[in-house]
């Protein structure tokens, strides 16, 4: 009769074997069915047997006899001296309901997620429920309430909701983003590039209908009129993020650039440093302070400046320009009156110098004939919309272009006109001298602001930063410590892989671990990951090269 045996190896594995008796109480070893090191996996290879034996058709047990196999409990019992030299016990098998998943979870796209966390040294604040909330945010951005369904799914035993509030307030109270603002910071000077920061702000709006006093009604380019709070982005050249901040909502934008910058200086001791920031940020008050700490800046110019900073270039040449032509002149500090420091008389545009043009910064102009045919474009629509105003077919708020007349609106061809001459410019102010940085670098390190813009998209997108839900202060602000931590930990997951935020999770979400019960015991089996997907896995836990 045939039946099933377990066999201690010298490994320190049990193997499982089917054997029969050959004659005078001997065994002789049918088949091997393999070797468990756990009590689950002892089971599968028990069923597995099981199964062997029930099946005539296996074709595989050459044992003469028509299989039967026991019923009894599985119980360890001495045998006999074998054909073979190890010790082996008798397991009479008992017959016992099919193996059964009783549960999966993707653990392998939660331990590549948390160790990119561990990796950029977050885990030196020792909190799991914190870590598990960003590792939700980066996989599926939802509410506080819905992040246990999200962490269950990846096989995290989630702490409770009220756990949840605790950590939060937890995160406000002990400040936790200045923790991870300096690991941040210490990630961004080994591998990324510190000499050339990047600020932008954005809006995120609350579904709220009373205003307090952070969240105020304020500018909207959306034209909401929510609540919102101004955020204020830091970000490094890459587009990792160093610096976060919040303001009331009605605050200007203007007015939140100096306080993240001086917050990252007394954070770090930097003191010598290029801070780009957008035409948004362009007050005299904003560059003077900025000068004053030592900082050097490239802000984006407006366009209404143009006209006085190239004077001397629509005197000698018309409002022609070359395609990729560049000009280096001079911009005054303020916007009193002319610029006394650049002669429109003189042909050659003055170099600037902080001690020959103390009024005046440099300014940088470029022309690019591609931005020539957009905005032309533009201002074409604009002015079909004025003229459509003026004739009276279109009922509407005075668009651009049009101006009163008495008691008539008439198309403003002036402004037109000199708004057609600017088309393809774009300025830049700097307190950088030529001798540092020329023109075309000037220009370079503007258009890397794309990175922050990338962030911020990152953050309102895959991160779902808005609408937000949280109504203290408080709470707004832990939540953005947390969308803050999960944009950085998703600017390494994409700086990594070289994928999209959104395909890595697509790619390895899928991968499922299983949870199976047999014989009374459970255990977990990971997924099959094949070459693809551990290529973006191996990613993942290398560290980048030092620039």
């Amino acid at each position: 009769m045939a039946f099933v045996r377990k066999v201690r190896t010298g490994s320190g594995a049990t193997a499982v074997q089917i054997a029969e008796y050959a004659g005078d109480r001997r065994q002789r070893i049918v088949a091997h069915v393999g070797s468990a090191r756990t009590e689950a996996e002892l089971g599968v290879l028990l069923a597995r047997a099981r199964t062997m034996l029930e099946d005539p058709a296996q074709g595989v047990l050459d044992v003469g006899v028509e299989a039967q196999p026991t019923v009894e409990d599985l119980l360890v019992e001495p045998v006999v001296p074998a054909l073979i030299a190890e010790p082996a016990t008798v397991v009479p098998v008992r017959r016992d309901h099919a193996g059964r998943v009783v549960g999966t979870a993707s653990r392998v796209l939660f331990d590549a997620v948390g160790g990119v966390y561990d990796s950029l040294g977050f885990d030196i604040l020792g909190d799991g429920v914190f870590r598990d909330l960003v590792v939700a945010r980066v996989v599926e951005p939802t509410s506080l309430l819905d992040s246990g369904r999200v962490l269950a799914d990846l096989g995290q035993s989630a702490a409770s909701y009220i756990t949840m509030r605790r950590c939060m307030a937890r995160v406000q109270r002990e400040d936790y983003r200045a923790t991870i603002a300096e690991r941040c910071f210490d990630h961004a000077s080994s591998v990324g590039d510190i000499s050339l920061i990047l600020y932008d702000v954005t809006t995120l709006y609350f579904e709220a209908e009373k205003e307090d006093g952070l969240r105020k009604v304020g500018y909207s380019k959306e034209r909401r009129v929510d609540p919102q709070i101004v955020v204020g982005l830091l970000v490094d050249r890459r587009g990792f993020p160093l610096e976060i901040g919040c303001f009331e909502g009605n605050r200007a934008e203007t007015t939140t650039l100096l306080p993240i910058v001086e917050g990252f200086q007394d954070r770090h001791g930097i003191a010598d440093m290029v801070i780009v920031a957008d035409a948004g940020m362009l007050s005299a008050a904003n560059l003077a302070a900025l000068d004053d700490a030592g900082l050097r800046f490239i802000v984006g110019s407006r366009m209404t400046k143009a006209p006085i900073d190239l004077a001397s270039h629509f005197r000698w040449h018309g409002d022609v320009f070359a395609d990729g032509q560049i000009i280096d002149t001079l911009t005054p500090k303020t916007r009193r009156g002319g610029n006394p420091d650049n002669d429109p008389a003189l042909r050659a545009e003055p170099v600037w110098d902080p001690e020959a043009h103390p009024g005046s910064w440099r300014a940088v102009w470029a022309f690019s004939r591609a931005r020539s045919v957009r905005d032309n474009k533009t201002l074409t629509a604009q002015e079909n919309r004025a003229r459509a105003v003026v004739e009276g077919q279109k009922a509407a708020r005075t668009p651009r272009f049009v101006k009163a007349s008495g008691q008539r609106k008439v198309l403003d061809e002036a402004g037109l006109a000199r708004a057609r001459a600017m088309a393809g410019l774009k300025g830049y102010v700097t307190n950088i001298d030529t001798s540092i940085m020329g023109p075309g670098e000037v220009i370079s390190s503007y258009h890397d602001l794309w990175q922050v813009e990338a962030s911020f998209r990152m953050s309102k997108t895959d991160l779902r930063a808005r609408p937000m839900f949280a109504r203290t202060k408080d709470a707004i602000e832990a939540h953005l410590t947390i969308v803050f931590t999960a944009l950085a930990v998703s600017r390494t997951i994409q700086q990594r892989t070289g994928l999209a935020l959104r395909r890595v999770v697509r790619e390895l979400r899928p991968l499922r671990s299983a949870t199976l019960a047999i014989n009374g015991a459970e255990q977990t089996f990971p997924p099959l990951i094949d070459d693809e997907h551990q290529t973006i896995l191996d990613a993942l836990t290398d560290r980048e090269v030092t620039h």
